[in-house]
């Protein structure tokens, strides 16, 4: 069988390729030259690949390079892919707030065609009813402010495992990669919002979930690199489509297990003292027959999905860029550890009520944020032409919003590529509002967390869970370095422009809040 379906490709593979040649001369032939549409400059273009020969290994940055030649709104072609690059604040605010509805929808990507919840991934949904509803519920009850007080206790549970863990790694006198300490956190303080279970404990079905998550979100990710391969993606040479399909089925079996223990625990009721998981209050609209939406199984397990492929590997990044920003700048790491002593104390661990009175704390969070931003590229789709700074962006177009260059951008930052965090607390335009936990993205040159209609919806959470988590390891333990006295900044390859070489350090007791 196998072979008949290899021998079946190469039947159809020269028709694949005749048709992407004819493909690429039409486009070229009928570039507008009597058409008076103005569209975003672009660099020259080789046949084929487009403009991949310009990109280096850190997209974000390559799109910036880019940017200050061919301007802030520019369009590339990626093999037989294409989009619009954004790469200013005047531009961003005019995707995001003048024209937010026409720039409202997410494109699909190679991998599409792989999955099994295609058209209820609440992430990637188009901008209508079902995305509507979703995004108010999440505001709402499932990553709103009541939902996640109910759980402080349980950030607060995983924070202080997470110093433990530390303490006995400094006991030992071990080297640790803080990175996998991390995620470690950020793992079991999501599956215990979502499914009330740890992915540490034995047996734990989290912790296959998490595995699941995992492998998907890795061949995901090759399979979105495939778009540029255009009509010859579909043939799947390195078969990671198909093990993207078989780890999806994998996950969607282990969930329908989920679910089942959880609609037997809903059955015998909750009581006043019981708080709901996510799983809990979705399965709870899956049953009412009076939702403005009917949820089906699939959307639940989907939004799941969505849920631990955005709620851990970026937050997990942002601190470790934070914590590496600290050991690189002691004396930010002591101006910080001064003013957690002097508000917290020596007994206890920085809490979430604390963070409101630990202003530079926050500034040194915005900060990170702002030269290393968890999603340094926001990918969204025209819906509908659009003239945007007098150039038209067509129906269809696939737009990268770049963030990092935003946030780096000399034009709106002095001093855009170091690491101050005392500008959030002397700019009045950037000084932090006392309770402000969440950043809107009204402010179009600082957008870390996206915005308009579809900014994160869980950047509440996020925020809270870095502050405590960087605040708890400043103030219990130095940081030692293997080799020399400085951390390597250098980026790793692909969209995400995260640390390029694991966070490998020795923590040295310096506060012990549990004696």
């Amino acid at each position: 069988m196998a072979t008949t379906n290899i021998t079946g490709s190469l039947y159809y593979l020269p028709f694949f390729i005749f048709a992407f040649i004819i493909h690429s001369l039409f486009r070229n032939l009928l570039k507008p030259g009597g058409n008076q549409t103005k569209l975003p400059p672009m660099p020259p273009a080789l046949p084929f690949i487009g403009h991949l020969h310009l990109l280096g290994s850190v997209l974000p940055k390559s799109f910036q390079t880019l940017a200050r030649r061919y301007g802030p709104l520019m369009r590339l072609r990626l093999g037989a892919s294409s989009c619009v690059i954004v790469s200013n604040t005047a531009v961003a605010k005019e995707i995001f707030k003048t024209h937010d509805l026409s720039f409202a929808s997410r494109p699909e990507f190679g991998s599409s065609e792989y999955f099994k919840y295609r058209g209820s991934r609440f992430l990637l949904a188009p901008y209508g009813d079902y995305w509507r509803f979703m995004k108010k519920l999440c505001m709402a009850r499932l990553l709103g402010v009541p939902q996640l007080e109910k759980f402080t206790e349980v950030r607060e549970q995983e924070k202080e495992k997470l110093v433990e863990s530390l303490m006995r790694i400094c006991r030992e006198g071990k080297m640790c990669d803080l990175g996998s300490e991390l995620i470690k956190l950020t793992n079991n303080t999501i599956c215990r919002m979502a499914m009330s279970t740890r992915v540490s404990e034995s047996n734990s079905e989290a912790k296959e979930v998490k595995e699941l998550v995992k492998t998907c979100l890795a061949l995901g990710a090759k399979l979105s690199v495939g778009d540029v391969l255009g009509p010859l993606k579909i043939l799947d040479f390195s078969g990671t489509g198909k093990k993207l399909a078989e780890a999806i089925d994998k996950y969607d079996q282990l969930m329908e297990k989920i679910i089942r223990e959880h609609e037997e625990k809903a059955s015998k009721g909750f009581d006043e003292y019981q708080r709901k998981d996510i799983l809990d209050i979705l399965l709870e609209i899956y049953r009412d027959p009076t939702a403005e939406i009917k949820l089906s199984k699939n959307d639940i397990k989907s939004f799941m999905l969505d849920i631990f492929l955005a709620g851990t590997d970026s937050s997990v990044s942002a601190m470790e860029w934070a914590m590496a920003e600290l050991i690189n700048h002691p004396q930010v790491f002591n101006k910080l550890r001064e003013e957690i002593n002097s508000v917290v104390g020596s007994n206890r661990l920085v809490k979430e009520s604390d963070i409101p009175n630990l202003p530079y704390l926050q500034a040194v969070i915005r900060e990170t944020l702002r030269l290393h931003p968890p999603g340094p590229l926001i990918i969204r789709e025209c819906t509908e032409d659009s003239e945007v700074k007098g150039f038209m962006v067509k129906a269809k177009t696939r737009v990268l919003i770049n963030v990092y260059a935003i946030m780096k951008d000399p034009e709106e930052w002095s001093e855009p590529e170091e690491f101050v965090p005392e500008r959030f607390l002397e700019n009045p335009e950037e000084r932090i509002g006392e309770h402000q936990m969440e950043f809107k993205g009204q402010n179009f040159r600082y957008i870390p967390f996206g915005s308009g209609r579809r900014g994160c919806p869980g950047a509440s959470l996020a925020m809270l869970v870095m502050h405590t988590t960087v605040g708890s390891l400043v103030q219990c333990f130095d940081w030692k370095l293997e080799e020399g006295d400085k951390v390597d900044m250098s980026e790793g390859s692909g969209f995400s422009a995260e640390m390029a070489r694991p966070l490998l350090v020795y923590p040295v007791q310096h506060l012990n809040p549990f004696s």
